[in-house]
């Protein structure tokens, strides 16, 4: 059983930054695609980030773009989404995501093999 573990989130002043970071327990997902959602309050969960197997590859919704940076490290097995020029509109529970699929399906359909149970990340103003 994978579990992914989320770390990282807390309070912060708008335009301070967070770094996040995923890491799963139990096995290595080395060739799975990752990715971050979050969800606000009252709405709807929502992609923001993931990067391919090999890293090669990101891709980023168009509210985070220029932001927030997701990279990964195989050798530690972790993900990380290192957020900058945090908004009020940031606050959310952020969860990281794992695909056996492409990286870019997480941005098409949101559908993840894996969850991690989320992170609360809160930007005062």
């Amino acid at each position: 059983q994978v579990q992914l573990v989320e770390s990282g989130g807390g309070l912060v002043q708008a335009g301070g930054s967070l770094r996040l970071s995923c890491a799963p327990s139990g096995r290595t997902l080395m060739y799975y695609g990752m990715g971050w959602f979050r969800q606000a309050p009252g709405k709807e969960r929502e992609f923001v980030a993931a990067i391919s197997w090999s890293g090669g590859s990101t891709y980023y919704a168009d509210y985070v773009k220029g932001r927030f940076t997701i990279s990964r490290d195989n050798d530690k097995n972790t993900v990380y989404l290192q957020m900058n020029s945090l908004k009020p509109e940031d606050t959310a529970v952020y969860y990281c995501a794992a695909t056996s699929r492409t990286a870019s399906s997480l941005l098409s359909d949101g559908l993840g093999d894996y969850w991690g149970q989320g992170t609360q990340v809160t930007v005062s103003s």
